[in-house]
């Protein structure tokens, strides 16, 4: 067995390679897979006559250096929140129609196709067909600002 090892070093690595990678897929830590590329690495120059005093530290360079350098920004990138707006937080900054007199109290406005209550924060009413720009949401309420210096808004 071990002559076999010997003569057909490049699959005993290859065979490395897998059981590593194989192992990862059920860790998905991206440490076992550092290793199975260094392991790859090794049964490449195996396959072309590298002796086992080349391989193995062919082996642990690749691994460590794919290790410290490659890993961190892949785990970065696969840790990194979600760069998509979901839900309320990705109407802020729209642009929306008032449909009823928008002041202080209240009023109405179509965002994204919906009917939303609405309000300013500033004491200026904005009259029905302004396009108006959502500022935040409070809660079921669009806060909201006059998009266009055309559109002046009536002092209350």
């Amino acid at each position: 067995m071990t002559d076999w090892i010997r003569d057909n070093a490049w699959a005993s690595w290859l065979a490395v390679a897998v059981v590593l990678a194989v192992i990862e897929m059920m860790s998905l830590d991206l440490v076992l897979l550092m290793f199975a590329v260094g392991a790859l690495a090794a049964a490449v120059a195996a396959g072309l006559g590298a002796p086992v005093w080349i391989t193995l530290p062919l082996f642990a360079l690749v691994s460590l250096a794919l290790l410290f350098f490659v890993r961190p920004p892949f785990v970065a990138k696969l840790h990194d929140g979600p760069t998509l707006q979901t839900g309320h937080a990705n109407l802020i900054g729209s642009s929306a129609l008032v449909v009823e007199p928008v002041d202080q109290r209240g009023g109405r406005i179509r965002l994204a196709g919906e009917l939303w209550s609405a309000r300013t924060l500033d004491p200026v009413l904005l009259d029905t067909g302004a396009e108006v720009l959502v500022t935040r949401i409070d809660g079921a309420t669009a806060v909201v600002t006059s998009s266009s210096p055309s559109t002046l808004p009536k002092e209350l």
